[in-house]
């Protein structure tokens, strides 16, 4: 196709509110006041004025549909991935701008621009102006740049704390100089034994972090030079997807991960157990928040539910199969409780199969789904006994596997299925009462070490397994040995995600 055909069909393709977010990424190739563009035509007429945009070089226009969200774009004008550079011509300091004003919502804006009144023109914080506008407006008044990010800090902590989040991500990334990043090691035991009753509470996007806002610095400066070091060695989509497999990766297929939407991440978080069992399974809100951090990380969708019954648990699985996902590439379910075997704990004490939970969303009751992944996380016990028992709290007892699916000239309602478990049947799972449990943050940690590295999820989870088996207490005696279950026809390879990944809690290996 012509080129400046093809950029005619991007800029018919672009709503006005796209054409927006255009100027705004590339408010550093066009001066400081974009505002005489009006249109994506003139935005990329100036583009190819000024020797950023060329047949020999569509880098610009790849990276900006890219960040915008419009893969399939990119795909449909047969517009080359790899075209576009790893380190990326958009600044990663007006990426975080554009990545704040995509997560704002509505009343974060009004917010937003309430705090502003006394030190902005009022005329600039009118109904119809934009976050990104503000951002402008904000420049311009030297408020804030690439090296001081202040002015937003204090906003964002009082408007959205998980928004700041990303603040100091990025200025960590630009600040760290060691590649040091520390697995986690041993941990001050708890086992859940079974659990208890409350009311539910549904906070998708209220959680609040309780680290030392330092001691995050630190380990988020860790993980910013580990993911800019993958990003420097980051090489095709293929390459990605195999260079870290030994086997005929040619042979093994790899599910799609190109939708404009990862997909949804449910946690169901069982925390309350008081009322049935006389405690609470302290510590899973450090899980919880590192599996929102690392899927959220991924590009997924959080839906948080906390203290559900047996009952709301069936539910929300229920729910979300009669959801459409036809434009998510897969769905992750993580299940924080106590269990037993074959069943996960509500917190009134009763068990839920694990099977009811997952044929939720096979391909029958949840067809938008058909051929997707749907990867489960279970943190429970799945039994009573412990290996070289101890006295430690256990997550109650119990587990089930997905039964081998086989499939023969059609793809079974069943498959597409992963259900990776804390430990094997019969056995208790282990969980720190205060840094989490051993399962969940070993797989948070390798996911956020191992993704960058294009490496599949089934090896993922078997690092995962390796760590896990060497963990113990000071005794030496408590031990555990996570399962994975899964009926997956093809590998499960995460995209590397353009930003750098969360920070997460680094254990002493002095903790009791």
């Amino acid at each position: 196709m012509d080129f400046q055909r093809l950029l005619l069909e991007v800029g018919k393709a672009m709503c006005k509110d796209e054409v927006k977010a255009l100027k705004f990424l590339c408010t550093d190739f066009l001066g400081r006041n974009p505002n005489s563009i009006e249109s994506a035509n003139d935005l990329f007429s100036r583009l190819v004025e000024q020797d950023c945009l060329s047949p020999e070089q569509p880098q610009l226009l790849i990276e900006l549909l890219l960040i915008i969200q419009r893969p399939r774009l990119v795909r449909d004008l047969n517009l080359n991935y790899r075209e576009s550079t790893t380190s990326g011509l958009i600044s990663p300091y007006r990426k975080l701008l554009y990545n704040l004003y995509e997560e704002m919502t509505d009343d974060d804006l009004k917010h937003v621009k309430f705090l502003l009144n006394p030190t902005l023109p009022r005329r600039k914080l009118e109904d119809h102006i934009t976050m990104l506008e503000i951002f402008l407006e904000m420049e311009h008044m030297d408020l804030i740049n690439d090296t001081n990010l202040i002015e937003l800090e204090n906003i964002f902590k009082s408007v959205c704390p998980v928004l700041k989040e990303k603040i100091y991500q990025f200025k960590a990334q630009h600040t760290f100089q060691s590649q040091a990043q520390s697995p986690i090691n041993s941990f001050n035991f708890s086992v859940d034994a079974l659990p208890v009753r409350e009311q539910r509470v549904t906070p998708p996007h209220t959680l609040s972090g309780s680290n030392a806002e330092t001691s995050k610095s630190v380990q988020m400066c860790s993980d910013a030079s580990a993911w800019l070091l993958s990003q420097e060695n980051k090489t095709s989509p293929e390459k990605q997807t195999s260079q870290k497999t030994n086997t005929n990766s040619e042979v093994l297929a790899v599910y799609p991960m190109t939708a404009a939407q990862r997909g949804i991440c449910l946690i169901i978080n069982n925390y309350n157990f008081s009322q049935c069992y006389g405690k609470n399974r302290e510590g899973t809100l450090t899980d919880e928040k590192c599996l929102q951090e690392v899927f959220g990380w991924l590009g997924f969708a959080i839906e948080i539910w906390n203290d559900c019954t047996s009952e709301e648990m069936l539910s929300v699985l229920r729910e979300l199969s009669s959801r459409d996902h036809s434009q998510m590439d897969c769905m992750v379910c993580c299940i924080l409780s106590h269990g037993q075997e074959g069943t996960v704990q509500g917190v009134e004490g009763k068990g839920v199969k694990l099977k009811d939970l997952t044929q939720s969303l096979n391909a029958v009751k949840c067809p938008s789904l058909a051929g997707k992944p749907k990867l489960f996380f279970i943190q429970a016990c799945q039994g009573a006994d412990k290996q070289k028992a101890v006295q430690v709290e256990a997550d109650g007892p119990a587990c089930s596997r997905l039964d081998a699916v086989k499939g023969k000239n059609s793809i079974p309602c069943d498959a597409d299925f992963l259900q990776a478990m804390a430990t094997i049947p019969f056995f208790v799972s282990y969980r720190d009462k205060k840094n989490g449990s051993w399962f969940i943050q070993s797989l948070c940690q390798h996911l956020v070490q191992m993704v960058p590295k294009g490496v599949d999820l089934m090896s993922i989870l078997t690092q995962v397994n390796a760590d896990v088996s060497q963990k113990t207490d000071d005794t030496g005696a408590k031990k555990q040995m996570p399962q994975p279950a899964f009926s997956l026809r093809k590998r499960v390879v995460f995209p590397i995600p353009e930003v750098p990944p969360p920070s997460l809690p680094s254990f002493s290996q002095s903790d009791p």
